[in-house]
């Protein structure tokens, strides 16, 4: 099963300027509590934000720069390389960024996505998910408080 997990607001912003435009600490706990254990697939600059590799996940790091190398990821060409790297996986998480998400919308089987309510100014954004062939699951509202500036949503969806 490929999953998609994301965070985005309700105009679909992802990011600005390689980082996100808000700080959930439950979002956090959510992603690492699911991603844990799992490959993990990124596009290049998704895999350029993080400080450090993210503990306990394989990192398939996805880019058209034949040159690129990283010694904590395995690096390749495409989102089908990719997948070839997760055959002993049950669970690979598509983990961004925007380019990725596009072409993993064909391939995916679900995608965990943490609505954020409210718009945005963004330069990466996450593709439209198209009702006829994704069907909400489960969603999950959690409200603004004093450790989160915005509310925001889990919503799982499957393909159809």
């Amino acid at each position: 099963m490929i999953t998609m997990i994301a965070a985005a607001a309700e105009n679909n912003a992802l990011g600005k300027d390689q980082g996100l435009v808000w700080h959930l600490p439950d979002d956090f706990k959510r992603f690492k509590r699911l991603t844990t254990g799992h490959n993990i697939i990124m596009g290049r600059k998704t895999f350029e934000t993080f400080n450090k590799p993210l503990p306990n996940r394989t990192h398939i790091v996805i880019t058209r720069k034949d040159n690129y190398l990283n010694k904590d990821a395995t690096v390749v060409g495409s989102l089908e390389k990719a997948l070839e790297f997760t055959k002993t996986d049950e669970q690979p998480f598509i983990i961004g960024g925007g380019e990725i998400y596009k072409i993993g919308m064909d391939i995916a089987d679900k995608i965990e996505l943490t609505r954020v309510h409210g718009t945005f100014e963004a330069d990466t954004f996450f593709p439209e998910i198209d009702e006829a062939k994704w069907k909400l699951e489960t969603e999950e509202f959690h409200p603004k408080d004093e450790k989160h500036e915005y509310a925001f949503t889990y919503l799982t969806y499957v393909r159809k």
